[in-house]
C-alpha cells in the first residue's frame, strides 16, 4: 500500500512538474489598445478598470501564480474568453463586444465571478459601487434590448 501511495505521489509530481513546459497561458503581454468607448464619467471608468479591466481589456495585470499550469491555463482561457465577449480595449474594432450585457452581469452577480474575488480584494464592489457601475454601463453602452421593451 505504502509503494503504491508513493508511486502515484512521485508520478503525480511529475505531471505537475512536466506540464509547466505547456506553453499555453504563458505569453503575459498584452495587445495594443485600438479604441476604448466613451466612457459617461471617469466613476464608470475606475471601477471597470478595479473590477473588470483584467479580463475586459487588454491591461491585465497577471498574478504572480499565472506562471503556473494548470492556473495559467485557467487564467488564460479566461482572459481570452472574457475579452472575446467584451473587450474595451477593442470597442468598434471587435465585431462581437456585449456591452449591452454588461449592466445585466453585474446585476445578476455573475461578474465579476466568484472565483475571481478572492484574489482580487479591489474587484469586490459594494452594493452602491455596484450600482454606480451598473448606471454607468447602462449610459456609457445602452440598456439590454429586453430591458428596453
Amino acid at each position: 500500500m505504502n509503494s503504491t501511495l508513493k508511486n502515484i505521489g512521485i508520478g503525480a509530481l511529475a505531471l505537475l512538474i512536466g506540464i509547466q513546459f505547456v506553453p499555453y497561458g504563458k505569453n503575459h503581454t498584452n495587445p495594443p489598445i485600438i479604441s476604448e468607448p466613451q466612457w459617461d464619467s471617469p466613476r464608470t471608468k475606475e471601477l471597470f478598470n478595479n473590477a473588470c479591466a483584467n479580463c475586459h481589456s487588454h491591461q491585465t495585470l497577471y498574478p504572480w501564480y499565472s506562471d503556473v499550469a494548470p492556473i495559467s491555463w485557467l487564467l488564460q482561457r479566461d482572459i481570452d474568453e472574457g475579452r472575446e465577449h467584451f473587450n474595451v480595449s477593442a470597442w468598434g474594432a471587435q465585431k462581437k463586444n456585449e456591452g449591452k450585457d454588461a449592466a445585466k452581469e453585474v446585476r445578476e452577480g455573475e461578474m465579476p465571478p466568484w472565483f475571481y474575488l478572492p484574489t482580487h480584494p479591489e474587484a469586490k464592489l459594494t452594493d452602491a459601487q455596484k450600482q454606480e457601475l451598473i448606471s454607468g454601463f447602462e449610459k456609457t453602452f445602452g440598456k439590454e434590448e429586453a430591458e428596453e421593451k
